[in-house]
């Protein structure tokens, strides 16, 4: 199986993307918009690998599939191993890059899925169900609780949010993943969606943010 490799400081990393870790509903407008209620606790799922595709040079959605949604995610690259109840300083250490991300659903799929009380991994893991930017290095932030993200699609921002809106913060959402199962070296963390959730057309021409701190242009083919 080939790994798609990512940038961090201009650079490859020496790992292979792992598993993506995913927390939903970590936003409270985007649980309303879905007319979900909103966790009492973190609410994970996890996409593997293969499913990783790059934002650059545009992507392909399923059309032939049913609706597909995009969710811009703020992405943690982890650059070390986590297990066992880290500390906030291991978690720190541990990050090697953030990134804008897209976290693409078969939204027809999963209400469905749902609607059965059954997994969704059908609606979340296909193949390019994430789509992820080049990463920026962990120094680039001073405050975690000050990251934007910001997607623009045909002109048009649809999507504009801030990671001190998240229910569960950046450290200690990867504090209770590490604490659930182990986090390697090239596993990414998707920390949710803010409210603007939609779907994607063959043709949409997208700018994913880091706000006024990287920008990347893509289209769906």
């Amino acid at each position: 199986m080939s790994y798609q490799h990512q940038y961090v400081d201009g650079t490859r990393i020496h790992f292979p993307i792992g598993k993506v870790v995913c927390i939903g509903r970590n936003y409270a407008e985007h649980a309303k918009e879905l007319d979900n209620p909103i966790p009492t606790e973190p609410l994970l799922f996890i996409k593997p690998g293969s499913c990783v595709v790059a934002l650059d040079g545009g992507f392909a959605i399923p059309t032939e599939r049913g609706s597909v949604h995009y969710e811009a995610e703020i992405s943690v690259l982890i650059g070390k191993p986590l297990s066992n109840n880290p500390s906030r300083e291991e978690v720190l250490d541990a990050i090697s890059g953030f990134a804008p991300g897209l976290d693409l659903t078969l939204r027809d799929k999963q209400a469905e899925l749902k609607a059965k009380g059954l997994p969704w991994e059908i609606a979340k893991s296909f193949d390019g169900a994430c789509v992820l930017a080049p990463f920026v290095p962990s120094c680039t932030f001073a405050d975690l609780a000050d990251i934007g993200i910001r997607l623009t699609i045909n002109g048009e921002v649809r999507q504009d949010g801030n990671s001190a809106m998240m229910l569960n913060p950046i450290v200690p959402m990867i504090q209770h993943m590490a604490a659930c199962f182990s986090l390697q070296a090239g596993d990414v963390i998707m920390t949710g969606t803010p409210a603007g959730v939609g779907p994607l057309n063959v043709g949409d021409q997208l700018v994913l943010e880091l706000t006024d701190v990287s920008r990347f242009e893509s289209s769906v083919r």
